[in-house]
C-alpha cells in the first residue's frame, strides 16, 4: 500500500557542491525537498523505494547500498543509496537522477527504513508506466515513493532545450496535478509533447500515479519554479484522515 510519496527535482545543480557559487539560486527548493522527505518519514514506512528517470542503459532495481557519485559534474562527492553498510549486486552505480536522490536522503538523515532505487526509461509508455506503479504498491507494508524528475527543460532562450512556447502551459498542468495529488491528469500527460519539451519527469510521475490509484492521497504543491529555464516541482503527497 502507497504511504505516501514526495516529489522532487533532480538536477545535480540541487547539490551545492556541483553548483559551486550558483548554489543560493536553489536553495529554496532544496528547502522545500527537504520538507517533502519529512512527510514521508512522518508516514512511517516500512520501504522506500525512490524512483528516477533514466535513459536505456540505466532502467531497473537499484538495491540499498548501491553506491554513486556526482565525479561526472566535476564534483568528488560520493553517494549511496540507503544504509551505508548495505550490500549492492546490482554491479553498477547509480543514474543522476537516482544520485540526486540518494544525497536528498542523506541531507535529510534517512535511516531507519530499507530503500530501494528504480530506473524508469525516459521513453517509457503511460500504461507500462502505470502497470509499474501498481506493482509497487501491491508490496506488502507500507510503501513510500520519493519520485525524482523535472519539468519542461524549454521555459527560456538559455534553457538546454531553447524556448518552446508549449513548455510553460506543460508545466503548469503538471505542476497543478502534482500539487493536487490528481491521478487522472498525471496519467493523461501526453509522452510525446513531454520528450519534445525535454520533461523527464513525465515517467516517473505516471509510475507514482499508478502507485496511487487506490491510495487516496492528498497534495501539497511545495516549490515550482523554472531556474534556467527548467521546470522543478516539489509536492508532497499523504494520506487522509
Amino acid at each position: 500500500m502507497l504511504a505516501a510519496a514526495a516529489v522532487c527535482p533532480c538536477p545535480p545543480l540541487l547539490v551545492p557542491e556541483v553548483a559551486a557559487g550558483a548554489a543560493p539560486e536553489l536553495d529554496a527548493a532544496r528547502t522545500a525537498c527537504s520538507d517533502a522527505l519529512s512527510v514521508l518519514a512522518a508516514a512511517r514506512p516500512d520501504r522506500l523505494v525512490v524512483i528516477g528517470p533514466v535513459q536505456e542503459a540505466g532502467r531497473g532495481a537499484y538495491p540499498a547500498g548501491t553506491p554513486g557519485s556526482f565525479r561526472g559534474f566535476g564534483v568528488d562527492l560520493a553517494v549511496r543509496l540507503g544504509r551505508a553498510g548495505a550490500e549492492t549486486a546490482s554491479g553498477r552505480d547509480l543514474p543522476p537522477s537516482l544520485a540526486v536522490g540518494a544525497w536528498l536522503l542523506e541531507r535529510a538523515g534517512w535511516s531507519d527504513v530499507p530503500v530501494e532505487g528504480l530506473g524508469v526509461e525516459e521513453s517509457l509508455a503511460p500504461g507500462r508506466c502505470a502497470e509499474a506503479g501498481r506493482e509497487i504498491a501491491a508490496r506488502p507494508g507500507r510503501i513510500a515513493l520519493l519520485v525524482m524528475g523535472d519539468a519542461s527543460a524549454c521555459r527560456t532562450l538559455k534553457a538546454p532545450g531553447y524556448l518552446d512556447e508549449r513548455a510553460a502551459p506543460f508545466d503548469a498542468e503538471a505542476g497543478r496535478a502534482l500539487g493536487a495529488a490528481d491521478i487522472a491528469a498525471l496519467k493523461a500527460l501526453d509522452a510525446g509533447l513531454a520528450r519534445e519539451l525535454k520533461a523527464a519527469g513525465r515517467a516517473p510521475w505516471q509510475v507514482l500515479a499508478g502507485a496511487a490509484q487506490d491510495a487516496g492521497l492528498s497534495g501539497t504543491l511545495l516549490y515550482e519554479d523554472a531556474p534556467y529555464g527548467v521546470g522543478y516541482v516539489v509536492a508532497a503527497w499523504s494520506q487522509v484522515y
